[in-house]
């Protein structure tokens, strides 16, 4: 009995064993029995029957699409060239099986085309300079579409933005006459704070006895230490008007 058994049980064996799927701790698997969806597999050894039943294996790994550089027109009529990547998750093994043929592609041109629109609702400097907020833009609108498939967009990153040669020439000089305009202020700010200590510095002498003549004195011993220095002396304005006094003396 046991000899008429053998052949049937090996035969069943190595259909069993043919069946084993292994499904990693990073996937989730999604069966199809008669052609219809019939469950979830979670990771580890599951059995898919021959010829009734089939399965596709879903990493469940956050993937990133890396976004080709696209043509686009600002707000102001300025054109630019973006590229980007955008980083997300399945959630639902099921969804991203059944209500999209290749979520890859899909996410990929969904991201093509949201960018091109996002970059035509703003400007060049608000593209420029708030990069975050952009990018945040294009993460919710591509994250509401994808829901449906079973998609999680986590992040969006604007790798490059590429400005024609002409207006890098045009932003260039911008900015050296914004570098310019700053330092001309810097230093008309000196020196109005320089003519203010010299007013004020000019009082204190004229309000003090003698103190011109200190200042004057001091001068001359600064100017004569180094000897290759012409040194001229100074008449102060005090000892001319003791000459004139004198003439009226007279």
């Amino acid at each position: 009995m046991l000899k008429t058994l053998s052949p049937f049980i090996i035969i069943i064996l190595t259909i069993v064993f043919s069946s084993i799927r292994q499904i990693n701790q990073y996937e989730e698997g999604i069966r199809f029995t008669l052609g219809k969806y019939s469950g979830t597999l979670k990771p580890g050894w599951r059995l898919i029957w021959p010829i009734f039943q089939t399965f596709s294996k879903v990493d469940m790994r956050v993937k990133a699409v890396d976004v080709p550089s696209q043509e686009a027109i600002t707000r102001d009529n300025i054109s630019v060239a973006v590229n980007a990547v955008v980083y997300y998750k399945i959630v639902s093994a099921e969804l991203a099986i059944l209500e999209v043929e290749d979520y890859y592609y899909a996410m990929s041109q969904l991201a093509q085309t949201t960018m091109r629109n996002a970059t035509g609702q703003v400007d060049l400097d608000e593209l420029l300079s708030q990069r975050d907020k952009v990018s945040e833009s294009i993460r919710k609108v591509i994250d509401e579409q994808s829901d449906p498939w079973g998609i999680k967009v986590l992040n969006v990153e604007l790798k490059d933005i590429i400005l024609p040669e002409e207006m890098k020439r045009t932003i260039g000089k911008q900015a050296e006459a914004e570098r310019e305009k700053r330092a001309i202020v810097i230093k008309s700010e000196g020196e109005v704070i320089a003519a203010e200590n010299m007013a004020k510095a000019a009082r204190v002498l004229s309000s003090s006895k003698g103190a011109m003549h200190l200042r004057t004195l001091q001068t001359l011993n600064d100017v004569s230490s180094d000897q290759s220095n012409t040194i001229i002396f100074a008449t102060p304005l005090e000892i001319l008007r003791a000459f004139e006094g004198f003439k009226k003396d007279e």
